[in-house]
């Protein structure tokens, strides 16, 4: 048992740590994989050997770096083409359980290079946010789910007040050169 101010402490037992990975329903495998590949940067780490009893069953494993080392899997595609057609996605639109999936990029040029990427590539930025923990962009998959496109600000700018900073919304243009643009005056929440 762990020790608390010289006092034995209950352990944390129960409380999770985070998100372990999602699994998506997709209309198309090979066109997913090309999404989640190609355009977000995941790379797949496996795939399912189809056995009994699910013989026709697809699915792929993907993972982002992890600073370099190997881990199993963030996102999993299962193939199911009988799902309906994509809906136009939209932060208050969407029809899906899932709105958006956040992923988070390691830094400010790393996200800077991939909206210029996304820009060359015709991915159309449905959405453009500077919030008060993350600057993000909202774009979305072959089957509708939103995937939103993160850097983390520096903790500083958003401990002193997290309510406060989830608040915060300022919204940036969706189209060309201005869309690339990223400020680092950050406002700072819970100042005295």
């Amino acid at each position: 048992m762990a020790k608390r101010n010289g006092k034995a402490a209950a352990p944390e037992s129960g409380v999770p740590v985070g998100i372990n990975h999602i699994v998506l329903n997709v209309r198309n495998l090979d066109e997913s994989h090309r999404f989640w590949s190609e355009i977000v940067g995941f790379r797949q780490t496996g795939e399912w050997r189809a056995r009994a009893p699910s013989p026709n069953r697809r699915m792929r494993f993907y993972s982002g770096s992890h600073g370099g080392k190997a881990y199993h899997h963030d996102i999993a595609l299962v193939e199911n083409p009988r799902l309906p057609p994509p809906p136009d996605w939209g932060i208050d639109s969407t029809p899906l359980a899932i709105n958006h999936i956040a992923v988070t990029l390691p830094d400010r040029k790393a996200w800077l290079a991939k909206l210029e990427f996304l820009q060359q590539r015709g991915v159309k930025f449905h959405r453009r946010v500077n919030h008060g923990m993350t600057h993000s962009v909202y774009i979305a998959d072959p089957n509708g789910y939103g995937v939103e496109l993160l850097y983390e600000l520096p903790r500083k700018v958003w401990e002193g007040d997290i309510d406060e900073a989830l608040n915060y919304v300022e919204n940036a243009p969706l189209e060309g050169e201005a869309a690339l643009a990223d400020p680092t005056e950050y406002p700072v929440f819970g100042k005295a």
